[in-house]
């Protein structure tokens, strides 16, 4: 199993920028999860979806606002769940005495109890009879929401990773994507049967050489479709908290991005 968190996913360079989206609540049992949510100006059907499950710093990081903002530019609506309600770990970044652990075990069960009814509600606020979803199984509710044509994505950085592979079990996805993941096992990854796309940093104690190749070779097997990506010399993080002062770690963040946008674009047809 890979490692559940390392120092390097408590390390970040902020980046600047004005983020574009904005925070909604989106309901789940009666608990209100704040949600950022950025969409293009050009809502026509098929409406492309992803799913955006961060890492430790939060939907609502400014590095990964401006990420999930540049997803919108390229046509994608994109809703970032903030399983931390708040208290991400940007806000205690230079807290030499924060209690980590604790904190990720709160974070860990938040993330575990709210996430799938976070996920059913989104389907419920976007979907209706009629509507496609562009996995097979996908399972849809009556609602008095409009009737358009979705796909839908889900994308996981670090923390947000086994998230993904819990979703891509139900059938509801159209592909995915995980960068420098955590708490990943080959179980888990291959309970999903979305296509997914793996960006790897070459240096990554939390998914090193081992288990990517234990990975990859049980993937082959199940005749899985999948593509992995590794980007040498960078770190764990790089896909969100690279320093972009450096080209190196500003073209692997930034190829990172595009290729993820090439991934789900393929599975839009």
């Amino acid at each position: 199993m890979a490692d559940t968190l390392t120092d390097h996913c408590f390390t970040t360079v902020q980046h600047a920028g004005t983020p574009t989206g904005q925070r909604i609540d989106i309901d789940v049992g009666g608990v209100p999860v704040p949600t950022y949510l950025a969409e293009p100006k050009d809502t026509s059907s098929p409406r492309k979806i992803i799913l955006y499950f961060s890492d430790v710093f939060g939907a609502f990081y400014v590095n990964d606002q401006l990420l999930q903002d540049y997803f919108v530019t390229q046509g994608f609506t994109v809703l970032g769940i903030d399983y931390f309600f708040g208290d991400s770990y940007a806000l205690h970044v230079n807290d030499p005495n924060f209690d980590r652990p604790t904190w990720r075990d709160k974070s860990v069960n938040q993330a575990k109890a709210f996430t799938p009814g976070w996920v059913d509600a989104i389907k419920q606020r976007y979907g209706t009879e009629g509507v496609k979803y562009f996995a097979v199984g996908a399972s849809m509710s009556n609602n008095s929401c409009i009737a358009i044509d979705y796909l839908t994505y889900i994308i996981g950085y670090c923390f947000g990773a086994p998230y993904v592979f819990d979703q891509g079990e139900t059938g509801l996805l159209s592909a995915a994507a995980v960068a420098h993941p955590t708490a990943l096992t080959v179980e888990s990854v291959l309970k999903s049967n979305a296509p997914v796309l793996f960006s790897c940093a070459e240096i990554d104690n939390a998914f090193n050489p081992d288990l990517r190749r234990s990975v990859e070779d049980a993937l082959s097997a199940k005749k899985a479709t999948y593509y992995f990506q590794i980007f040498s010399g960078a770190l764990h993080g790089f896909g969100t908290r690279a320093d972009l002062s450096v080209e190196s770690q500003r073209w692997a963040k930034e190829e990172c991005a595009r290729s993820v946008v090439q991934w789900f674009k393929r599975f839009s047809a």
